[in-house]
């Protein structure tokens, strides 16, 4: 298992962990029409394509293979932080937050902000960043919840 730096020909290898990580999130928490509208991100978001392109960023490997990635961009936001769901609830998302908190407080960014799903909340309030506040998005036409959050390094 290694933790690299995420590079520009890595886009279509992340674009599937990013697919992967949201069609394997359990239909009693996300509908079926929710997981479509939210992994077609991908493919239909200006700003997911910039975070990739211009985003600071740690891939996870695994048998060379890679299982999770998170992205900061700009660079006091984390953006993107997904694992394939084989992966998940295994400490791997633990592990590519730590890479990132810390390549933040290296570059002498000591306050990251992020938008996150009832998926990643949960991951984060442990890893000690606190809720700003809640609030509601639409995706192609389907509300989302969503918590605008904040960690001091």
């Amino acid at each position: 298992m290694k933790l690299k730096q995420i590079t520009k020909k890595d886009q279509l290898k992340l674009k599937e962990v990013y697919f992967d990580s949201v069609c394997s999130i359990d239909e009693k928490i996300y509908s079926k029409e929710h997981k479509f509208a939210w992994a077609s991100q991908a493919w239909e978001n200006p700003e997911f394509q910039k975070s990739l392109l211009k985003g600071i960023g740690s891939k996870l490997i695994y048998n060379n293979k890679i299982i999770g990635f998170a992205t900061r961009y700009p660079e006091n936001r984390l953006s993107l932080l997904y694992v394939r769901g084989d992966f998940k609830k295994k400490g791997f998302g633990t592990m590519i937050l730590n890479s990132i908190e810390r390549d933040a407080l290296k570059s002498g960014i000591n306050r990251l902000i992020t938008e996150a799903s009832l998926i990643s909340y949960e991951l984060l309030l442990k890893r000690r960043w606190e809720i700003d506040r809640k609030e509601e998005v639409i995706i192609k036409g389907l509300m989302f919840d969503r918590y605008r959050m904040f960690k001091i390094l």
